[in-house]
């Protein structure tokens, strides 16, 4: 695997080696000790799965402390945009956001730690999104900004008038109000202390 700092330094894109014949396919979708190399001691608790059609959105989301969580997100199939803002109060990278064309012909992933709100567009007929989350899905703490904020500045690279959200995100909040992970709190190396053998 190749591991990937992202112009957000918390932000990972992580690449693996897939290995095909004319029999298919293999690859190393998850290591333990990548993980604890490049961001520090995660212990995934719950495996999310979707399935979207094209220019559908899904976003973007996090949870408030203390049920705030990190992914490791990848497409089984399709092809999404990926994006991850940073809402962490104080950051250098405040207001700021990575993305990544997530693919599943590429196996390619993306590490969104806490303090990030995460959101994916289908670019494709449809696609199958995977996640692993270090923390369990909390309801009441579930929540998010809007996808289209301008403040964000977020190119989405379709036309708005195909893309299609839910409900529930057509009417979240403005960026701003995003206001719960102060950036001392929530930087990775505090998160995540790295065990000896990787410090």
């Amino acid at each position: 695997m190749r591991v990937i700092v992202s112009a957000i330094p918390d932000v990972l894109f992580i690449e693996p080696e897939v290995f095909g014949d004319d029999r298919g396919y293999f690859f190393e979708s998850f290591r333990q000790d990548l993980m604890e190399e490049h961001v520090g001691r995660v212990e995934f608790v719950q495996d999310n799965e979707s399935k979207s059609g094209y220019g559908v959105l899904r976003g973007l989301h996090f949870q408030k402390p203390p049920f705030t969580q990190s992914k490791l997100v990848r497409v089984v199939r399709g092809r999404v945009l990926d994006v991850a803002v940073d809402v962490r109060l104080g950051s250098p990278w405040y207001g700021r956001h990575v993305y990544s064309l997530l693919d599943g012909e590429r196996k390619n992933m993306m590490w969104v730690p806490k303090g990030f709100a995460h959101g994916f567009l289908v670019l494709s007929e449809d696609a199958v999104f995977s996640y692993k989350c270090d923390n369990y899905y909390a309801p009441s703490h579930d929540t998010g900004i809007m996808w289209n904020d301008p403040a964000l500045g977020i190119d989405w690279q379709l036309p708005e008038s195909v893309i299609r959200v839910s409900e529930r995100d057509s009417k979240q909040g403005k960026f701003g109000l995003a206001d719960c992970f102060p950036y001392e709190e929530y930087r990775q190396e505090r998160l995540y202390p790295r065990t000896t053998a990787h410090s």
